[in-house]
């Protein structure tokens, strides 16, 4: 990953992850799915994946993108 997508590819991750929402997952919890789905998947599987779902339930991705950018930013800040 480079700095200056890292975030990006983090929140995609976190997106195709396993983790929910209403899981309530701890900062932990959050980085070891990342590193788990990007060790799977790979960047651009994760990068398809969200893709396939913003095609197939865009009115459920667009929420689950917001709280997964929100959930890397607090999972990952300094």
């Amino acid at each position: 990953m480079t700095s200056l997508n890292t975030d990006d590819v983090r929140t995609e991750a976190l997106f195709v992850s396993y983790l929910q929402r209403s899981q309530q997952p701890t900062p932990e919890l959050i980085r070891a799915a990342v590193t788990a789905t990007v060790d799977r998947l790979g960047e651009r599987g994760c990068a398809a994946l969200v893709a396939q779902e913003f095609g197939e339930h865009p009115d459920c991705a667009q929420g689950r993108m917001q709280w997964a950018r929100t959930a890397v930013r607090l999972a990952y800040a300094a």
